[in-house]
């Protein structure tokens, strides 16, 4: 079926088009053996120095008018670069994604562009997570990485519907051997998780949220469901959730068999921060076990670590 072009194009315009949009691909222009020369060299661009192309000497036919704007009105371009950065922290993964990429402005001013971008976009987020800090830290919610054994924390919307979605916002603690959920505003006892009754993670989108699902073993709750605020916190947590649990499975299994060779306490190979953080604790302990967290009990357990379905 040919294609149908407006009368108005020139011959070579039409031959151009008509080239490109070849069904038959072994018949259509840059597709016959000699791929980017077969288009130069056609009639349409007789009058183009491909030299100067390659050299980005030649003048562009259409400068823009310096200070003006091609928009219809200012709220067309007014606010959708902050909306769309909102609480989005940039790292330098980000940047080897363009390290090849090909570009026709000087590595220089790349540079300086991307730096002025990671300060615009980080500066603001970092105010953002700062207010936060100090408003958890006033409830005594906020730990110090650096001074604990936390692995990670921030807020993680929980589903506390039973047939439907309802979320509340959690502040939550990731520490080696449970997982702590804190509320908003401090005034109820966190609801922890130990590691020894999680069974396996899962991941999926539900309903247009990206959601953590945390299987659990006994109890009343057979699963915990999770939902991070943007993607970038949702591979992180999901990361550090998976790699703790493994972790955790691999020291309860060394433990198990040195109980059996040697007839060490099983109990006794808890770190003294785990136990003391764990005790010092007044939340719900969603388990049976009065012993520390993913290292404690004397029972034998399997814990599975379930493979993260993306």
């Amino acid at each position: 079926m040919s294609i149908e072009l407006p009368e108005t194009m020139t011959n070579e315009m039409r031959t151009l088009l008509e080239g490109l949009l070849q069904r038959d691909v072994d018949k259509r222009l840059g597709c016959m053996g000699r791929i980017a020369e077969e288009v130069k060299e056609h009639p349409f661009f007789k009058d183009v120095d491909w030299k100067q192309v390659y050299l980005l000497k030649l003048t562009p036919p259409l400068i823009p008018p310096r200070g003006e704007v091609n928009a219809a009105d200012a709220f067309d371009i007014g606010n959708f670069d902050e909306d769309d950065t909102k609480g989005i922290k940039l790292t330098e993964s980000d940047q080897e994604l363009y390290k090849n990429f090909p570009i026709v402005i000087s590595e220089r001013w790349q540079q300086e562009t991307t730096e002025t971008v990671f300060d615009t976009v980080n500066q603001e987020t970092d105010k953002i997570e700062q207010k936060r800090r100090a408003k958890f830290k006033q409830n005594n919610i906020y730990d110090d990485e650096k001074t604990s054994d936390l692995i990670l924390q921030g807020q993680l919307k929980k589903n506390t519907g039973t047939f439907g979605f309802s979320w509340q916002i959690r502040y939550t603690k990731l520490y080696p051997n449970r997982l702590e959920l804190h509320y908003e505003k401090g005034d109820k006892d966190p609801e922890v998780y130990t590691m020894e009754r999680i069974e396996h993670i899962d991941s999926k989108e539900c309903k247009g949220q990206k959601t953590i699902t945390i299987h659990l073993r006994g109890g009343n709750e057979p699963r915990l469901m999770l939902s991070p605020q943007d993607e970038v916190s949702w591979i992180e947590w999901k990361k550090a959730l998976y790699d703790t649990l493994v972790a955790s499975q691999q020291h309860l299994t060394v433990s198990e068999k040195a109980s059996k060779i040697y007839g060490a306490d099983v109990s006794s190979t808890a770190t003294p921060n785990s136990n003391s953080t764990q005790q010092s604790s007044s939340g719900n302990y969603h388990n049976s076990s009065s012993s520390g967290g993913a290292l404690g009990g004397n029972k034998k357990t399997n814990i599975t670590a379930g493979t993260l379905q993306d």
